[in-house]
Formats: structure tokens, sequence, C-alpha cells
């Protein structure tokens, strides 16, 4: 049968996980959005499904050659340390049209124009990811065609308007894009019928970059890449056994979602909602990255944990309606000085083993309700938490936001029912229906400059 979309069955990151206890505050504050916890089930599902692992690949444009390798339209190389690409001279002015403020202004633009990549094996999704400097008065519109396997291309499909700032454009994903046999679900391209033979076989990426006429800032992009996946439908997944880091755990500050319950409805009905800027709040940290004081002005006094705020604020995505836009929170914690993010899938935990032992922490994407997951105490249909390390038996020491206090936010979880809720791609809600899971999306921060270590882990799950 043709599947329903994987993105419209809460797959994504920005659905908050809340607690029973405030399930009802959240669904108070949003009504109709599907964020709230699910009730417990009556019984666990029962037709479960085993299959291998799926293929998996991230490729991205970051080196001097890489830039080199494009075709540039008033754009310009920036070497040195870190490479990428600018606006140099302005291909002319485009008016764009904010729908979401209804403001018409002109911009000047430049392009870059990614050769076609080939995917060793087609796949059924593609996530596009990329980090920018966009200084006031500056953005980029990012954008994918792909060539599907019987040869034929989909249209140009934008999947991110993107700035780290909000004052001059709201940053937006854009709806209702498809041409028949794929379609954009926020930020993932998704072939319509996964039943039938069509797959995406490779994709061109295009940057166009834009500032305000007069200005001499530009936007600087410094990676973009896309990860395309064919996820086979499962219930359940072959479990993985400890490795390289059971008893290792790294010292990733804890924050919570819910003590900002209420705090800026404006940015998804307030903190309930927020467990993708939480995470990305703890991550940063991590590397000690995040806002400033200056940044920070805005914010209430009053509130405790203000960087959680600006996070929230500085992902949101306002087609969407949400802070949990995959793409867009690796392009907020890329904008600090130093970072790279990502968003890609790993294949088991063996993959976030990996990346753990060599110091790099992971945020994860999970659907599940309550008896699924010993300790969590709610029920959610999707959510994302930090996988921060595991036990010496190899259970996941995750940060995880939903919680009632910064002090409350670690846990373990057991490494079975972690595996198999953060992999599946199918799974039964409360009420015995039918419902869509991540696949193992996740997002990686990492520095621009990772150790020798860092890099050979993150080339074993797919990412240079």
């Amino acid at each position: 049968m043709t599947q329903t979309p994987r993105r419209t069955v809460l797959t994504a990151a920005a659905f908050a996980a809340v607690t029973a206890a405030t399930a009802a505050t959240a669904a108070a504050a949003v009504p109709g959005r599907r964020d709230a916890a699910e009730p417990d089930p009556a019984q666990a599902p029962t037709d479960a499904l085993t299959v291998a692992s799926s293929t998996i690949a991230y490729h991205a444009w970051t080196s001097a050659s890489d830039w080199r390798s494009g075709t540039g339209r008033g754009t310009a190389l920036v070497s040195g340390d870190r490479s990428g690409v600018l606006l140099r001279r302005s291909q002319g002015t485009v008016d764009y049209t904010d729908p979401h403020t209804g403001i018409t202004s002109a911009w000047e633009h430049a392009t870059w124009l990614s050769p076609e990549h080939r995917v060793r094996t087609p796949g059924s999704e593609l996530i596009a990811s990329w980090n920018a400097d966009t200084p006031a008065g500056t953005f980029v519109r990012i954008e994918v065609r792909a060539t599907y396997t019987d040869g034929t291309e989909s249209p140009w499909y934008t999947l991110g308007v993107w700035a780290s700032g909000d004052e001059d454009l709201r940053r937006t994903s854009l709806n209702g894009q498809r041409d028949g046999k794929s379609s954009v679900w926020t930020d993932t391209v998704a072939v319509d019928d996964t039943d039938g033979p069509l797959r995406i076989a490779g994709y061109r990426l295009r940057l166009t970059l834009h500032r305000k006429p007069g200005l001499t800032v530009s936007p600087v992009v410094w990676r973009v890449g896309a990860m395309v996946s064919d996820v086979p439908d499962r219930f359940e997944v072959p479990a993985s056994t400890p490795g390289v880091a059971a008893g290792t755990e790294l010292p990733v500050p804890p924050h919570s979602q819910n003590i900002h319950i209420g705090r800026y409805p404006e940015y998804n009905g307030g903190g309930q909602a927020w467990c993708s800027p939480t995470s990305a709040t703890m991550i940063l940290e991590y590397w000690g990255k995040g806002p400033g004081a200056d940044d920070l002005a805005w914010v209430n006094p009053a509130y405790d944990d203000p960087q959680v705020c600006h996070a929230a604020r500085f992902t949101f995505d306002y087609e969407y309606e949400g802070c949990g836009n995959w793409p867009f929170n690796t392009a907020y914690a890329a904008s600090y000085p130093g970072m790279q993010g990502v968003v890609t899938r790993i294949a088991s935990l063996a993959d976030a083993e990996t990346l753990i032992a060599a110091g790099i922490p992971l945020i994860t994407s999970q659907s599940f309700y309550e008896a699924e997951l010993d300790g969590s105490g709610y029920g959610t249909a999707g959510h994302l938490m930090t996988v921060v390390g595991f036990t010496a038996d190899g259970d996941v020491v995750a940060n995880d936001p939903a919680s009632p206090s910064n002090a409350a936010v670690r846990r373990v979880y057991k490494r079975r029912q972690f595996e198999n809720i953060l992999l599946r791609t199918r799974r039964l809600d409360a009420g015995g229906v039918e419902r869509g899971g991540s696949g193992g999306v996740v997002y990686l921060f990492f520095p621009a400059r990772p150790t020798a270590a860092q890099r050979r882990a993150l080339a074993a799950v797919g990412v240079r």
C-alpha cells in the first residue's frame, strides 16, 4: 500500500514529550496540535517485524575543491581554515514577499549550484542541512532537485528560507510542494509511494544568497549536504550489543524544557513544546557555545535558563509553527563560531557508541507510549532528547528535557527499548492505530576543526 509520509505522522523532533502532569497544560495551550502526550496503552504491539538495517548516505560540500566543483553565479570562494561561498557580485535584485509578514522587499542575490550527486543506493527520503553565517540584512534559500530512478527530475523544492536572526524576515519552510511522485514535509523530501519502485537516485542542491541592496556584508555558507535513505518499514529492529562506549558518560549540562512551560507562547505554545531547542542548548553548552548576555537581553530576567528561550526563538519555523525543524536546529547550532551541525540517521546504537567514545553527544528523535520506555513517565508522538553516554551494561544515559527540573533530566533507559523506539519506522499508538517513527534521525553538532578521533567517528557514521 501507499504509506502516509512519515513526517505527517510525527517523526518530527519538534513535537513535545510532556509528562502526564503537564499534558493537559500543553493541550490547552495549543489546541489540536500533535504535541500532547499519549495515554498509556492497554497492551503492547504484537505484530513485530524484524528486518535488516537500512542504507543511509550523507554527502556534503565543505572544502574548497567541493565548492569549485559547483557552478557559481556571482559567488566567490572563501578559503582558509574553513571554506565556503559568499555573495561577491550581485546578479540583480529579486522581490521576496515574506509569507508571514506580507512585506515585500528587494534583495540582491547570487547562486551556487552543486554538481549532481548520485547515491549508491536509491532512497525514499532526503533531508538536507546547511551551516551558514547570515549577518543582519542577509538570508539564504536552500533548494533541492531530485533525480528519480525513472530518469525524471523533481521541480526545485525549497527546503528552507534561512536567517539566523528574525529582524529582516521570518525563517520558514514551505508546505504544499509536490509533483505527483514526491512531496516535501517541512524538512523532508519523501517519495509518495514507497511500495512502488520509484526512488531518489541523485540530487543537486542550490543556494541563493541574498542581501539588502547597498550592503557590503554577505551571507557565507560553510557546509551544505543531504542525507538520502531507504529505511525499510519495521516495527522492530535488530538488537545491538554494548560496545566501545560502555561505561562512558559525557559531561553534557542538563536542561529541562518543562521549567519553561507557558513562556513565550508565540514559539509553539511555550516550553512544553521545546524539546528540540532545549536539547540543542545542552549540546552547545557541552561544546562551550551559546548566546552571550547581549543576545539574551530580550528574555524576561525573571526566567531561569534564558538560553533555552533564545534557542526556541531562533530555531522557530514560522510555517511549521514549531521549533523542531531538524535542519533549522543544526543551522542554529552552526551559527555559533567554530561549530558545525548536520542531520543524518544512525543504523544502530553501535553508531551512537562510536560517536560517544569520540566525545560527540547526539540528539535523537523518537516516539513511544509510556510502557515502551521504562522510567520515562510519559508517552509522546515525537520527542527529542540527548544521548550522553552508556552504562557499563550498555544501557543508554540520556539527558531527557521532558523532565520536571534540571536535576531530573539525567535518565538511564534500557538499551533494547531505546534502540527500538529510535530506529523503527512503524509503531502502534496507545489506541492501536499504526503511526510512524523517525527511523533513527539524529542531529550531530561538532567542532569546525574536530580532532582526529572525532573525524574518524564521524566518518564511521558517514559524515565528513
